[in-house]
């Protein structure tokens, strides 16, 4: 009897140890898993910031963005800068996963406004006067809140799928302007207000669609508050040349809007 009690407790115990070093190795392998690739459009590439990569061509990847900042000051094991200015949904899932794997530990990524016609509805507002610029901003919440939840799902998506051990934070836009601020020229205190509107119902949806994912979301409205167009401390462009760089972050607005809100997630 000792001797089949002595054998089954011994088996217990290389069944204990087996789930131990099993468990082991997955905590190995989730370690292991420590590579970032920063995924998105001109807000994650740092359109407006300078400093451009030659050889990113028109996806205008500048070494003042804030993936380029995260990664030099946390030296993952890999980093691969994928995010391109003009990209869409699409783009991200056909042109930007390739370096996502088992290996990628994080993933950022900001994507939804050029779905949504963000360029053409400023466009808009600049050159054709109020009323246009609000039916405009009313036809991009249109399709924030009716289509593009389902692209936002299709790249949520595609990112689990290629990389299952990485932690995602999904950064949101800054608000553009602050109301009753101190510009005497441009458009309308009207048209400003419904730009907003229209900023938040896309920061509103992202954010619920990468909670619905399990993803951490990076709201950076609070960093910009008091830092927008018209705030006399911009870190948004105006009207700028090059016209590209036309509201999209300055190299302040990266590191003290966008850094920041990566931080507080990874």
């Amino acid at each position: 009897m000792k001797c089949c009690r002595l054998a089954a407790t011994l088996s217990t115990v290389a069944a204990l140890l087996g789930l131990s070093l099993a468990g082991a190795a997955s905590a190995q392998a989730q370690s292991a898993a420590t590579g970032y690739v920063a995924l998105g459009d001109s807000y994650s590439s740092g359109v407006g910031a300078g400093d451009y990569d030659s050889g990113s061509g028109d996806c205008k990847r500048s070494a003042n963005a804030y993936p380029q900042l995260w990664n030099a000051a946390n030296s993952p094991s890999s980093f691969d800068f994928t995010a391109c200015s003009g990209a869409v949904t699409t783009d991200v899932i056909n042109d930007q996963l390739g370096p996502l794997d088992d290996s990628t530990g994080l993933v950022t990524i900001s994507i939804g406004g050029n779905d949504a016609g963000f360029a053409d509805a400023m466009t808009t507002c600049v050159t054709s006067g109020e009323s246009a610029c609000i039916e405009r901003l009313q036809e991009a919440r249109d399709y924030i809140n009716g289509t593009l939840p389902e692209k936002l799902d299709a790249v949520y998506d595609a990112i689990s799928s290629k990389a299952p051990s990485a932690d995602v934070v999904v950064l949101g836009y800054p608000r553009m302007y602050q109301l009753d601020g101190d510009c005497a020229v441009g458009i309308s205190e009207k048209s400003r207000a419904a730009v907003n509107d229209a900023s938040d119902d896309l920061s509103d949806v992202v954010s619920g669609r990468a909670g619905a994912h399990g993803f951490q979301y990076g709201d950076v409205r609070p960093n910009f508050t008091g830092h927008e167009i018209c705030s006399g401390d911009e870190w948004l462009h105006s009207v700028a040349v090059p016209i590209g760089d036309s509201y999209h972050p300055t190299a302040a607005g990266q590191s003290g809007g966008y850094l920041p809100a990566l931080e507080a997630h990874a």
